[in-house]
């Protein structure tokens, strides 16, 4: 079942987006307008150095303005898509005047009183904060969206025991400068010429990294992490055992993840897509005789989860199920799910 547009609304509101210049900040003013979210005015903001510039959008040339938290403090709805230093010193504040604040960094993920959000999951801890006068959200990271959007319905219908998830990274998650250095040290690769590495700890082209971020003391890396912490936050199941192994890999857009669970109530392959298709966010794509399972070229773009692969798991038997996932990092890993979770206020 495909995500649906933003119902109709009488309200019509003014609409913030904080670091317009990046990648998913141009994708967050492309969703407003594709899903027709209430936009009375649309204010781009940016650096010092981006201020005055004027930027092309869905809703024609717009100016882009300096960061000004008095300036920001009057619009209802702001969409933050910067570093977490710059969330932690300006967020609460913004939504205390009475925003509702939609951060996209890690700053406040983790944090007991700040709800973590992916609305076909959790929708209804998102209303009951807002109810009660919660006005900053987290919006979790990349691959934890994508991911929980095809484990939640599964969960809810077979009980997950554990899961165990390997993710297969493309190099726009490391931002417009992964995809540049992908795209011109493959050139210099085929040419013959010397290949450098900046924004990767190794060379990229035809390579996978099994690093992304930092390592932990216990062996995992922060992105790993992030995918069990977050997890278990969004599907509120705080003691969910979930493992992660993330992959760089040389593609530029749309993370794919093999996901193993073991499940608590037994399931056939039929009886998940069965749920999956009628699933909010996720479009089955399942017939591996004709090809047909998810793929970055085909998830990009794409508002949907791709799922499919879907079979026993040979282990676990009929409490085990493999799948494999892909979505698109920029829509519904970032810039889709903010604006999703603004449409939950309206």
């Amino acid at each position: 079942m495909s995500s649906s547009n933003a119902s109709a609304s009488s309200q019509s509101l003014r609409v913030a987006v904080v670091g317009a210049t990046g990648a998913v900040g141009r994708e967050m003013v492309k969703v407003l307008h594709d899903r027709s979210f209430p936009v009375a005015e649309l204010g781009l903001f940016a650096s010092e150095r981006s201020a005055g510039k004027v930027q092309e959008t869905p809703y024609g040339a717009l100016t882009l303005k300096a960061f000004d938290a008095a300036v920001v403090k009057g619009y209802d709805v702001v969409l933050l898509a910067v570093s977490g230093d710059f969330a932690k010193a300006h967020a609460k504040d913004l939504a205390s005047a009475g925003a509702l604040v939609i951060d996209n960094s890690s700053a406040f993920r983790y944090d007991a009183d700040i709800p973590l959000i992916v609305p076909e999951i959790n929708a209804h801890v998102f209303r009951e904060a807002y109810a009660a006068g919660s006005r900053l959200i987290a919006n979790p990271n990349c691959t934890t969206a994508i991911a929980v959007v095809a484990l939640g319905p599964l969960h809810k219908a077979f009980g997950i025991k554990r899961a165990i998830v390997s993710t297969y990274q493309a190099t726009s998650g490391a931002g417009a400068e992964g995809m540049a250095e992908l795209e011109e040290q493959t050139r210099n690769q085929l040419d013959g010429k010397p290949v450098s590495n900046s924004v990767f700890r190794h060379p990229i082209p035809f390579n996978l990294i099994p690093q992304i971020d930092a390592f932990q003391e216990n062996g995992y890396t922060k992105e790993e992490m992030k995918v069990t912490w977050e997890t278990r936050k969004i599907m509120e199941v705080p003691d969910l055992p979930v493992s992660c192994t993330a992959v760089r890999i040389p593609t530029y857009r749309a993370h794919s993840e093999a996901i193993t669970l073991e499940t608590i109530q037994p399931v056939t392959p039929d009886a998940a897509r069965a749920v999956l298709a009628d699933a909010a966010g996720v479009k089955v794509v399942d017939d591996p005789a004709n090809g047909a399972y998810p793929m970055p070229l085909n998830a990009t773009g794409q508002y949907d989860v791709e799922v499919g692969r879907i079979r026993n798991n040979i282990v676990f038997g009929d409490h085990g199920l493999d799948l494999f996932v892909c979505g698109d990092q920029l829509l519904k890993g970032a810039a889709l799910n903010a604006v999703q979770i603004a449409e939950l206020a309206l």
